[in-house]
């Protein structure tokens, strides 16, 4: 059975919860944009903790036969996104989110409320 773009984004704020990560956002553009529904936006510490965010979140949307369409700047660990089709996903360090500042970009979407303990 297909995962709806919402059960895809409640795994991946979990899996990214898991691995500490902080200042979880989820945007709703399916309203503004056609290239998603959902964009989950979250940070990290280090590229290490970047990473392992990263990898989280693939290994528990892939145990569901979920797998990414596209992953890019992995390596560095700097700001990693992850695109599963409605739903797209943004790791960051806390430099890089600062400086690109999606959420003021896409400052029209909804602002999605996560229920805590998915």
């Amino acid at each position: 059975m297909p995962f709806s773009p919402q059960a895809v984004v409640n795994i991946a704020v979990q899996a990214a919860e898991d691995k500490k990560a902080y200042d979880v956002t989820v945007l709703d553009i399916s309203e503004i944009s056609v290239i998603a529904d959902y964009f989950v936006i979250c940070s990290g510490r280090s590229s290490t903790q970047v990473q392992a965010i990263v990898e989280s979140i693939q290994e528990k949307l892939e145990k569901e036969g979920i797998t990414a369409l596209r992953r890019e700047g992995f390596r560095e660990g700097k700001w990693v996104l992850l695109d599963y089709g409605d739903v797209i996903i943004h790791v960051f360090q806390e430099a890089e989110r600062q400086f690109y500042k999606l959420e003021r970009l896409w400052g029209d979407a909804r602002v999605v409320k996560i229920p805590v303990n998915i």
